[in-house]
């Protein structure tokens, strides 16, 4: 089994959901970034999506955007970001760690020995927003053709015509954006995730996780209760934009890490 499905049935057992965390590389520096990526399962992550900088990173809000902007005038760029993965899994062989954002650097990085380095880096999954599965062929099918999973996106609008589409050939888990709009941009209702749950989980057997809009223990946890895995972006990135130093960066992540954690495991409890 991949590290994804491993995990993901180890909560099962444990009967409770993932935290999914979200950090941006490079973000507020290369070694404070790094510094955040290692101490992420410690404090709680049960999987890591580690975000690929990008000029224009147009499914996110002003605080995910402002990270790029951030790791970007660092100079991080995807090979720097794959290192980054290489120096994560010297030290942890279990934690799954997916790649998230556009095709734009990875088309120029040249898809094939994208796949390679991520492969031979430890990535266990991507989630590339402006890939949809009419264009399965770029990414996806040679990305799980080489062992890494390829997590789709679904979201309000996704209707029931449209979703056996963008779930064939998904896989590692669904990642369903509980509002319309960017990320950090409100939330959704419990009520609203509970049908899309219900509704996701009627076309596929993956792994449900919700995202969009989750900032505090309290609301992780009762996204817990209905789902398989929670995501927290925009609220572990706030803690970068007002930090006063790389220390308080990477203190401020890993303490609302701890935060979150204690949500979701208590959620079913």
């Amino acid at each position: 089994m991949s590290r994804l499905q491993t995990r993901f049935a180890q909560l099962k057992e444990q009967n409770r959901a993932a935290l999914v965390t979200f950090v941006t590389a490079g973000d507020p520096s290369y070694d404070a970034s790094l510094a955040i990526l290692k101490g992420l399962p410690g404090a709680g992550a049960d999987v890591i999506e580690l975000g690929m900088p990008f000029t224009d990173p147009m499914a996110d809000g002003p605080s995910i955007q402002l990270a790029n902007i951030r790791a970007l005038a660092g100079k991080q760029n995807l090979a720097k970001t794959l290192q980054m993965v290489r120096e994560f899994r010297e030290g942890n062989q279990d934690t799954p760690l997916v790649l998230m954002g556009y095709f734009n650097p990875i088309h120029y990085y040249g898809v094939g020995r994208f796949i390679s380095d991520a492969k031979e880096a430890g990535v266990d999954g991507l989630i590339v927003v402006d890939l949809p599965p009419e264009h399965n062929e770029d990414l996806c099918q040679p990305a799980q053709a080489a062992g890494i999973d390829f997590i789709r996106l679904t979201t309000p609008t996704t209707d029931d015509n449209r979703l056996p589409t963008v779930l064939a050939g998904s896989s590692g888990f669904v990642y369903y954006v509980s509002v319309a709009g960017v990320t950090g941009a409100g939330s959704a209702t419990l009520e609203h995730v509970q049908e899309a749950v219900t509704r996701l989980r009627r076309h596929t057997q993956l792994p449900v996780c919700i995202g969009f809009g989750i900032r505090t223990a309290e609301h992780a946890a009762s996204v817990a209760r209905l789902a398989d895995g929670v995501v927290v972006g925009s609220a572990l990135v706030d803690q970068i934009a007002k930090a006063d130093s790389p220390e308080q960066a990477v203190d401020g992540v890993l303490s609302l890490c701890k935060t979150l954690a204690e949500g979701v495991r208590g959620a079913r409890a």
